[in-house]
């Protein structure tokens, strides 16, 4: 499956796929949610899983199985255990049936459907991701740019102020203020006047936000326990970025581990998400990070 085509075919079904769990979690906004408990991460929303979390996978994998039977592909998802089959296979689908969860028990926005195809090599293939709340969906595959809501799309309106988009457990970091300070000086360096620092649900329409809010950027520090962004968090928006002539990393400039061997938590080296390699440049190179 190397053809542009293919990707093309690919693309569509996780469109389908996106918009199928888009309706099953707005059924359930502002409904009773049933919830479960769930073992590792350090915050509320990697502690739990919600029935709108498993029927939002059901729709998902109703819409996709025949293109994992077709395709011959691997499959990852948030809810169900990594059985190894993404290190033997040339592709794997990467799912993320609902990210942001507590926004969506708090009915706040910031949750989102996110589904990516991802290569063997750790490579971003498509990216889909769909906000039910504002019914918007970007989808781009490599090669072939980014749409939104089937219009061609890329990042483009300069503001004055640098969108810093951050996990809501960041708050209370012993680093949030000194790293707001720092993303402060580099907007200075780019004619900008302030820093908007927002929390805007979870992984995925905080990556989404900064883009849309451009110049903007989404980081997550490097941290030694395992926990918080993991690689369905990413897989589908760091298609997105690359696809949109953005910046998609790690906090050290290098290519993110997307098929990861020893984890699939990506809190190892951090992300650093840009709507621009000029900033994502102006970031890493700023003293803060060579501490």
């Amino acid at each position: 499956m190397t053809q542009l085509a293919d990707l093309g075919r690919l693309t569509e079904y996780a469109v389908d796929a996106a918009m199928a769990a888009g309706k099953v979690i707005q059924g359930y906004y502002g409904g009773g949610v049933e919830v479960f408990s769930k073992k590792g991460g350090d915050s509320l929303a990697s502690q739990v899983v919600t029935e709108v979390d498993r029927k939002a996978q059901d729709a998902i994998l109703e819409v996709l199985r025949p293109s994992i039977d077709q395709y011959n592909l691997a499959l990852l998802t948030e809810e169900s255990s990594d059985d190894g089959s993404r290190f033997h296979k040339e592709y794997f689908w990467c799912i993320d049936p609902l990210d942001g969860k507590y926004s969506l028990w708090n009915r706040e926005n910031g949750y989102a459907v996110s589904i990516g195809l991802v290569a063997g090599d750790g490579s971003p293939q498509i990216g889909v991701v769909y906000d039910p709340v504002s019914e918007v969906l970007w989808r781009a595959a490599k090669g072939q740019g980014v749409q939104r809501n089937g219009q061609d799309w890329k990042v483009s309106d300069r503001r004055g102020t640098l969108t810093f988009t951050y996990d809501r457990s960041f708050e209370v970091h012993p680093q949030f203020s000194s790293l707001c300070h720092a993303l402060s000086e580099v907007g200075r360096k780019f004619g900008l006047k302030d820093i908007q620092a927002i929390q805007f649900g979870g992984s995925v329409m905080n990556a989404m936000y900064a883009l849309e809010n451009w110049p903007g950027c989404h980081l997550k520090l490097p941290k030694p326990e395992e926990g918080g962004g993991s690689l369905w968090d990413y897989a589908a928006t760091a298609c997105i970025y690359e696809e949109a002539g953005g910046w998609a990393t790690d906090v050290f400039g290098q290519r993110l581990e997307l098929n990861r061997r020893e984890s699939t938590f990506m809190n190892h080296k951090g992300v650093l998400y840009a709507s621009d390699s000029a900033l994502a440049a102006t970031i890493t190179q700023h003293p803060f990070f060579a501490e």
